[in-house]
């Protein structure tokens, strides 16, 4: 009998911390499960360590070549048998009722709810975005909790909520669509999360259910993959975000603020003079935006915490 939930695993050369994520999956309370590891091209003998741990529920699936994360997530759904589809990242750590909690709140919910999702402590970063040992960041915060009753892809425009370890999905969310955009090399969950919402009602739990861990590799360490994911969402939502240039203008400046840090000052106004045409509004944000590193280039002199205006207010990670 085919389980109910398949969970989809993809690594690539993280040896180290792959058998603690596997293990989170498999010791679950919740055991009607099955485990798709996708091996997207690791040097590493990633097949060896999969096929030593001796649990049925177990499937190793590998990759030639490195397709990224997204790629290899569409690879796992392609042979995936359950009802449910959940997703867990080769670095970080289920907590143990996560699956328990989250099938029992799809039996509670109503029908057209194709998505619940929790929260994920991370270790490696505080809620401003500043990486670094001891530091500690609870994601997404609850203040801004998505409601049934909303208008969730306008939310889901300014802020991403959704972190594909932290959810549980019907594998009929989405239809028959391509789950993932293998062309974002990062950001890719946020623009799955804009297209689910338009599909179905996403219930957002607050309680936590992931242990996250800021990798050297992580992809939230990689601003040039950020901006390219931000990219993606803006090129492949053109229709939708046509009758939403508040959200746009926010996201247009957002990629501007990235693209000066990454050292592009003539691409970033740009975006920036576009952003502002969508919404002149803004150029409030954009001020505060000044301050902040006029405050940071002062050397601390000032002791003020101002409001976080740029991509990082996007990131779960």
């Amino acid at each position: 009998m085919d389980a109910n939930v398949s969970v989809i695993l993809p690594t690539f050369n993280r040896a180290c911390s792959l058998s603690a994520a596997i293990m989170s999956v498999l010791t679950q309370s919740y055991q009607d499960l099955e485990l798709i590891v996708v091996d997207d091209g690791s040097s590493e003998d990633v097949e060896g360590l999969v096929r030593g741990i001796r649990d049925p529920r177990v499937r190793y699936i590998r990759r030639h070549v490195n397709g990224g994360a997204a790629a290899a997530r569409n690879t796992g759904i392609s042979h995936a048998k359950g009802k449910y589809v959940a997703f867990q990242d080769s670095d970080d750590l289920w907590l143990p009722g996560k699956l328990m909690r989250q099938v029992a709140l799809f039996s509670a919910l109503p029908s057209h709810v194709g998505a619940v999702t929790g929260a994920k402590i991370i270790y490696g970063r505080d809620a401003f975005f500043n990486y670094g040992p001891a530091k500690i960041a609870y994601a997404p915060p609850p203040e801004g909790k998505l409601r049934l009753d909303e208008d969730q892809l306008g939310h889901l425009l300014r802020e991403n909520r959704i972190s594909l370890q932290n959810a549980l999905f019907r594998r009929d969310c989405v239809g028959e669509a391509v789950w993932f955009d293998t062309c974002a090399r990062a950001n890719e969950d946020w623009e799955f999360a804009i297209r689910l919402v338009q599909q179905t009602t996403v219930y957002e739990d607050i309680e936590p259910v992931v242990l996250g861990f800021i990798s050297p590799d992580s992809i939230s360490s990689s601003p040039h993959k950020q901006t390219m994911g931000v990219l993606r969402i803006l090129r492949k939502n053109k229709v939708v975000l046509e009758s939403r240039r508040g959200q746009r203008s926010r996201l247009l400046i957002d990629l501007a603020v990235a693209l000066y840090k990454a050292g592009k000052p003539k691409r970033a106004l740009r975006f920036l003079v576009a952003g502002l045409r969508d919404h002149p509004a803004h150029i409030g944000s954009v001020g505060i935006s000044v301050l902040r590193k006029a405050c940071k280039i002062a050397g601390g002199r000032l002791k003020i915490r101002l409001p976080a205006v740029s991509a990082e207010a996007h990131r779960l990670n």
